[in-house]
């Protein structure tokens, strides 16, 4: 943890200037990005009294190492610049509105022969009607079926209507009457284009001359007793009923808005949002956030603008008027922002009285809702993990609680490429930052066995040594800066595999401040997480799992007993029957199949199994690329094995261009050709 004082600037060095700053972690990661219209006092705050900060803010100055910043022209750049910093850094330590999809709309395609009706997200097209946005989607789907009971338009997709036309027979929905089946000339295009836009009158919020017209076929057709007509009739009103009940007016037709409120402790708060469109709601949303800062809700409301509106593409989808609890506190440059961004006026406001003030508390009572909703799972979770956590203990008769669990797994495909794969549990919930990866080689990597006896050696010999040199007085020795332990037998230093779909243990975790991937031993770039307990294994587990039954189980704590470490606990999960393994047992544990506790161990096995399968394909690719490429004339070892660090796969390799490749360091054009040509070759 850093001493805010060892990278506090010097006083005349921060301008007074309006500005956006940057603290930095020791990775040179971004952990937060703020804005100042006074940039000196603005970051004095955060230094004059650090152990006085609100604990958030304290952990933020705490894990930076420095702290940047840039000048600009005014508050209006400030504001544009800060959203983009954000945007790109995604800072740990921002506010974050996430979401992990766009507003879902309503489209009618006019700009097609045939219309289609169909719910469509990201940017608007040309010739396309829109209506929306809805949330959640589930609810524009009902709105849809519903809507094509009464007109009947087109919702399938080009290549299905191909098909349609080419057989000669309509899908499904055409048999079913929920489409014309204009793919069989069941109308013509003239008439299934005036059904697209009666379908667009009625969503527009003109529904009235449809109503009295089916009123008055409905009427005809009992007059000359045709009641089954008279019935489906009668059914396309009540359709339509539904479809406005569904979306009731709130407020006059022509208001199109965006109304928010919070709810909100000293922690976290709960958002929420309304989309009003036609005077009808359309939409809500909502995100619950940890707060960093002693922010206000104008500070919140700032924030929320910023990320909400910053992300959309399309402008014309921010409405008329934004109405919020509290006016930021530069509410004049958010303003302009917001008109900027949507190239017209936006009314940025806070209700005082009427329809929108009475509106704007429903939707905090949503919120307020919301957050208790929140509160109270979160309760609940921790009343499960500390419920998994004692049956575990009284299961095992362990004599403390087990706090920290770690689970020990190996991967490899028939023998080669044998990795293993550290997890760690504390208070029952993932600590990715500590979790850990090895490599195996030689007689450590001839079984299964073998491999887990070789692994729990490493890390508790490792243990071993930190916690001794945490017992010398002056502690553990310091390395100089830059400098690398020497590697060990046995161990290779860390490669970061690439993310994909297939690497799923490089996907942002919990704690972005850590890297979770690192090798255990191999790495030598100082965590300084782990620096606080005193070194990266000093901290020792609770329990010991291995994946597997009584043959690990019994590595395991040979691997232990050797090394006198006799009184923690082992056990071993056995896949088929779910079975708990423990040592010099003959017979296993069977926890009750209902068990909170088998299933933290479930979850704890299959997050190690996971990580170690990750592992092994990053490996196996990395050397599945490196083989491609031995033969390769004029490049040696330490080139090609930049290449592969560079790539990950040779997949990605064949196909970068040449241009790409001479971004490697040492791989000139001519290196960069031959590399290709010989991929080529090798087919």
């Amino acid at each position: 943890m850093a001493d805010p004082a060892s990278y506090r600037p010097r006083q005349g060095e921060i301008p007074t200037s309006p500005g956006v700053y940057r603290f930095i972690d020791p990775h040179g990661r971004v952990v937060y990005v703020g804005k100042a219209k006074n940039l000196r006092a603005r970051l004095n705050s955060y230094f004059a009294r650090p152990a006085g900060l609100p604990p958030k803010t304290y952990a933020m100055v705490h894990t930076a190492a420095q702290v940047e910043w840039t000048v600009v022209g005014s508050e209006l750049e400030a504001i544009q610049l800060e959203y983009t910093w954000i945007k790109q850094h995604a800072p740990r330590f921002n506010i974050m509105y996430r979401d992990d999809k766009s507003y879902p709309y309503l489209a009618v395609t006019l700009n097609e022969k045939y219309p289609r009706v169909q719910v469509m997200r990201g940017d608007r097209r040309p010739g396309v009607k829109y209506f929306g946005p809805f949330h959640p989607a589930k609810a524009i789907r009902e709105t849809v079926d519903t809507m094509l009971r009464v007109f009947p338009v087109r919702s399938c997709s080009s290549g299905v209507f191909r098909r349609a036309e080419a057989a000669g027979r309509p899908c499904l929905l055409g048999y079913i009457d929920k489409c014309s089946a204009p793919c069989v000339g069941r109308v013509s295009p003239e008439e299934h284009r005036r059904l697209a836009e009666e379908f667009c009158e009625v969503m527009s919020g003109r529904p009235g001359p449809h109503v009295r017209r089916i009123q008055a076929q409905m009427d005809e057709a009992v007059a000359e007793l045709r009641y089954e007509d008279a019935a489906r009739h009668r059914d396309d009103l009540e359709a339509l009923r539904r479809v406005f009940e569904r979306n009731a007016v709130v407020l006059s037709e022509d208001t199109e808005a965006d109304i928010f409120a919070f709810a909100e402790d000293e922690l976290e708060a709960a958002v929420q949002v309304f989309h009003i469109r036609q005077g009808r709601i359309r939409g809500q949303r909502g995100w619950v956030v940890e707060k960093v800062e002693e922010t206000d809700s104008a500070g919140m409301v700032e924030q929320l603008l910023l990320q909400v509106y910053g992300s959309i593409e399309d402008a014309e989808r921010i409405p008329r008027e934004v109405l919020v609890p509290a006016l930021p506190e530069d509410a004049e440059q958010i303003g302009a922002w917001l008109r900027q961004r949507r190239g017209a006026a936006v009314d940025l406001r806070v209700p005082q009285r009427g329809d929108k003030a009475a509106l704007l508390g429903t939707v905090r009572e949503n919120a307020e809702q919301a957050f208790a909703l929140h509160k109270a799972r979160r309760s609940s979770d921790l009343t499960t993990r500390s419920q998994a956590l004692r049956e575990l203990q009284e299961a095992l008769d362990a004599p403390e609680p087990l706090l920290r669990i770690e689970c020990y797994d190996i991967s490899h495909t028939s023998g080669t490429h044998v990795v293993a794969s550290m997890v760690v549990l504390e208070d029952g919930l993932p600590k990715k930052r500590d979790y850990r990866r090895f490599s195996l080689r030689g007689e450590a990597a001839r079984d299964d066995t073998s491999a887990m006896h070789d692994v729990i050696t490493r890390r508790f010999a490792r243990h071993l040594e930190e916690q001794m040199a945490l017992d010398t007085p002056g502690g553990a020795p310091e390395e100089e800066p830059g400098q690398e332990r020497v590697e060990e037998a046995g161990e290779e230093p860390h490669e970061k595999a690439p993310a994909s779909a297939e690497n799923p243990a490089e996907d942002p975790v919990e704690d972005p401040v850590e890297d979770p991937v690192e090798d255990p031993v191999e790495d030598p770039v100082e965590d300084t997480a782990v620096d606080r307990e005193g070194g990266r294994f000093a901290y020792p587990p609770s329990l010991v799992v291995v994946d597997g039954g009584q043959p690990q189980v019994a590595a395991a704590r040979a691997a232990l007993d050797a090394l006198g470490i006799t009184d923690l606990p082992v056990i071993g999960l056995a896949k088929r029957l779910e079975e708990i393994w423990l040592p010099d047992d003959e017979f296993p544990l069977v926890l009750p199949r209902t068990s909170q506790a088998l299933y933290m161990l479930q979850r704890i096995r299959d997050e190690a199994h996971r990580f170690a399968i990750a592992y092994h394909r990053s490996k196996r690719s990395r050397e599945m690329t490196a083989s491609a490429l031995d033969d390769v004339p004029g490049l040696g070892p330490a080139r090609r094995r930049a290449v592969v660090e560079h790539f990950g796969s040779v997949a990605r390799l064949r196909r970068a261009s040449v241009e790409e490749i001479t971004v490697v360091p040492g791989v000139g054009e001519a290196t960069a050709r031959r590399i290709l040509e010989h991929l080529a070759a090798e087919g």
